[in-house]
């Protein structure tokens, strides 16, 4: 028969123990963003504490739509913009973006208002104003380099450049609202990335925390549970009018 001492039951009992906890551990670690996965758009995320929904759909006669806010001198800002624009050219969704420059970036702010004096000559010259600005983060160190590079910019697309972008500070008011948004929203870091529905199965709007691992199944699901429903009515302006 096999005897055990009162030591040796303590050792084993313990080393059960830790295995059950070590188990259980890697449990809550790998199993709990799968079940979240699988139900995704059942509610909306935990993430993000919305204050304020009301910016949160889609455009009118829209379905499915992306809503960023985002910090041209964020890092990860920069490294998921290319997931951003592939799914906005893979699904033909669209792509709606806001500024957030955080406090502490010496030179987002200034290259928000960039990005809109652009967008006065051309929404694509403007967004891909940003799109480069992303690409480029790393080299553009301070607000000079910052200058340098908007100069480059516009030379490469024969705009000319005024002595001020901003005189009456028109582009800086808008990118002071979009902040103002973000805060009547919730929002306190960048990105924040959310899918947003019309007429949707799921919750009307669901945060995507990490969209180079997960944007394109979350666009999924969200076409999946708006498939069945009938498209939003476009209003036309003329018909609006006669309201």
């Amino acid at each position: 028969m096999f005897r055990f001492s009162a030591v040796a039951v303590r050792f084993f009992i313990l080393n059960k123990c830790t295995r059950m906890l070590f188990c259980l551990a890697l449990v809550a670690f790998l199993g709990f963003p799968a079940l979240s996965a699988n139900a995704q758009f059942g509610a909306p995320s935990g993430g993000t504490r919305v204050h304020d929904a009301s910016a949160l759909k889609p455009p009118a006669g829209v379905r499915v739509a992306m809503i960023e806010f985002a910090d041209m001198e964020c890092p990860v800002c920069g490294s998921e913009n290319p997931t951003m624009k592939a799914a906005a050219a893979k699904y033909k969704i669209p792509w709606l973006r806001h500024d957030f420059p955080l406090p502490y970036h010496a030179w987002s702010f200034e290259a928000a208002v960039n990005a809109h004096w652009f967008d006065t000559r051309n929404k694509a010259i403007g967004d891909e104003y940003r799109d480069q600005v992303f690409a480029n983060q790393a080299s553009i160190y301070n607000p000079n380099v910052l200058r340098q590079f908007t100069a480059k910019f516009a030379a490469s697309h024969n705009i000319a450049l005024p002595f001020a972008i901003d005189p009456q500070g028109k582009f800086a008011a808008m990118v002071k609202e979009d902040q103002a948004l973000a805060k009547r929203v919730g929002i306190d870091h960048t990105p924040t990335v959310f899918i947003v529905t019309s007429n949707s199965k799921g919750a009307p709007y669901i945060e995507v925390d990490h969209p180079n691992q997960d944007l394109y199944r979350v666009i999924d699901q969200a076409i999946a549970d708006t498939s069945s429903s009938k498209a939003p009515v476009r209003t036309s302006a003329k018909k609006a009018a006669g309201k």
